[in-house]
């Protein structure tokens, strides 16, 4: 394909690139679309709330259902998108949300659409004024408020719209766009480093593609190792060795070096090897009473961490921890046998 003079397509971000332009393109949350669909048909769109954790879709999905009710001539008079970015308090609602609103166009395309992409950033004073706005203009504007955490979004506003929860992708859905969008760019992606994207994205789309290009970019080949590396996420092996020098090691202060020199080498940080460890140790077979207090030690040095304390204090506290799992251990064996 020759690109023109002004085509920047080549140099966009994968997630921007690849964004679905209609509903149809969306590979998940099929019952929200179906929904929506039925509304559209007959007419009846009602205010929206969408909220879930982010790379779930929502952006796109009423970016795709603005699309499909106007023509691309009659977006930009008939679609208001304002993101976090934009300054959102109570002077931009009773300006330019206001001025929006209660404008009315030429064209005879059903109702305005006003876009409030990140509203859990909104002051609690902007979301009151907002509410007044969206009784009083409800013939001539329909509002889409997206957000992250339902919390934030004050009651009054919730109970003018019809809510809608965008849950993180399974990955069943994700795995087929992956593969599609992979194949489209010419990238190479072994088994091994596709189960490490979904790993790592936790349900997260826009998390996959970013991992995926960016990896792309940095080794010309999406593998396992090089996804980890990438992001900065601790390897396997390196988990494994850490657990190893945990479990079997009898010198505190040589257990205490080699984690040390594996985070200095590696970048990596200590809540990251906590994070890892965690998920391993519930499958190790220790018996419940020193599997729940080794839990607990864990969790309270992450807590710790978390508050600013200094790493080496609580790698220190970690090796500790192991050491009295391992005490209890042997203790109780001794126990049985005698």
């Amino acid at each position: 394909m020759t690109l023109g003079v002004g085509d920047t397509s080549k140099n966009l971000p994968w997630v921007e690139k690849y964004r679905p332009s209609k509903l149809e393109d969306l590979v998940s949350h099929d019952d929200i679309i179906k929904t929506i669909n039925q509304f559209m048909k007959e007419n009846q769109l009602p205010h929206l709330l969408f909220y879930g954790p982010p790379g779930t879709g929502k952006t796109s999905t009423i970016l795709a259902c603005a699309r499909q009710m106007y023509t691309p001539q009659q977006f930009n008079s008939m679609v208001l998108e304002l993101n976090a970015s934009d300054d959102r308090g109570i002077g931009i609602v009773r300006g330019q949300i206001l001025s929006f609103a209660s404008t009315r166009t030429i064209f005879k395309a059903g109702p305005k659409l006003i876009i409030l992409d990140e509203a859990d950033a909104m002051t609690n004073d902007a979301q009151n004024a907002l509410r007044r706005i969206i009784e009083k203009y409800t013939d001539n504007v329909r509002f889409c408020i997206i957000c992250n955490y339902l919390g934030k979004i004050i009651p009054a506003l919730q109970s003018r719209c019809t809510r809608f929860r965008f849950a993180p992708l399974q990955q069943s859905q994700i795995v087929p766009r992956l593969q599609e969008i992979a194949a489209a760019e010419g990238v190479k992606m072994s088994e091994d480093g596709v189960k490490a994207l979904l790993t790592l994205s936790g349900g997260d789309m826009r998390k996959v593609l970013n991992m995926l290009q960016s990896t792309w970019l940095a080794h010309r080949a999406v593998t396992e190792d090089h996804v980890y590396t990438c992001v900065g996420h601790p390897l396997r092996s390196d988990i494994n060795n850490v657990l190893n020098w945990l479990l079997n090691e009898n010198d505190f202060a040589a257990c205490f070096k080699n984690i040390q020199d594996v985070k200095i080498a590696k970048g990596l940080a200590l809540s990251d090897i906590l994070t890892e460890i965690h998920t391993v140790v519930q499958r190790l077979k220790l018996p419940p009473e020193v599997l729940i207090d080794l839990l607990i030690k864990m969790a309270d040095a992450e807590a710790r961490l978390a508050q600013g304390c200094s790493e080496r204090v609580e790698l220190a506290a970690l090796i500790a921890a192991f050491q009295s799992a391992r005490d209890h251990v042997k203790l109780d064996s001794a126990t049985a046998t005698a």
